[in-house]
């Protein structure tokens, strides 16, 4: 367990999202009330993800990045690099599996890996995913502006999407409009892992 922590601590001290969410936030000279008014979100959780002591999940990030009227991607950008070009190798992308906080029955949904940290101002953004709860809660649908593509990978999850429910196995992919609320559980013994890209249309 303590070592779960420590590896926590470094992911989100390397990414700096707390940092760069502050940073916008005083740019743009909002309050955290302000803020928590722009994307129904709490203050205390608010100042938490400021604080790096929590890593918000991808939905919360789009809400907090339509609030400032940026795009996604700059939370995954290193702002002392400009590439062009990123090529990312097998085996050596940045182990940065990022688990985020917890919903209300107290498991983290899923992890997350951008595959474009490092790239500079980019529309979409890609992610490796491993869905991690196995039972279903309302308060895993979400929904955000944009459109997002999965590929799976390998195991089973279960998506629902817009009131319907539909079942993916590994080669599966599915294409949709995020603004519908929407939301995945793992299903049967492996950890579904999948190739999830997001793009907030701005």
């Amino acid at each position: 367990m303590e070592n779960m922590k420590n590896e926590l601590r470094e992911e989100i001290k390397e990414l700096q999202l707390g940092m760069k969410i502050r940073r916008l936030r005083q740019e743009q000279r909002f309050t955290l009330q302000a803020v928590a008014e722009k994307t129904g979100l709490s203050k205390p959780l608010l100042s938490q993800i400021e604080n790096s002591q929590v890593i918000p999940p991808l939905a919360t990030l789009l809400r907090i990045a339509r609030a400032f009227e940026v795009n996604i991607s700059c939370f995954f950008e290193n702002e002392r690099e400009e590439n062009k070009c990123l090529v990312v190798r097998a085996g050596e992308q940045r182990a940065r599996q990022l688990r985020t906080h917890q919903h209300s029955r107290g498991t983290q949904p899923y992890t997350y890996n951008s595959r474009a940290y490092g790239k500079s101002q980019h529309k979409m953004e890609p992610f490796d995913i491993e869905f991690l709860v196995r039972e279903w809660s309302d308060d895993l649908l979400v929904r955000h502006e944009g459109e997002e593509f999965l590929y799976l990978i390998e195991g089973e999850v279960e998506f629902r999407h817009a009131g319907e429910t539909y079942h993916l196995s590994a080669g599966d992919s599915v294409y949709y409009d995020s603004n519908e609320y929407h939301g995945y559980i793992a299903v049967g013994d492996a950890a579904p892992r999948a190739v999830a890209v997001l793009y907030s249309g701005r």
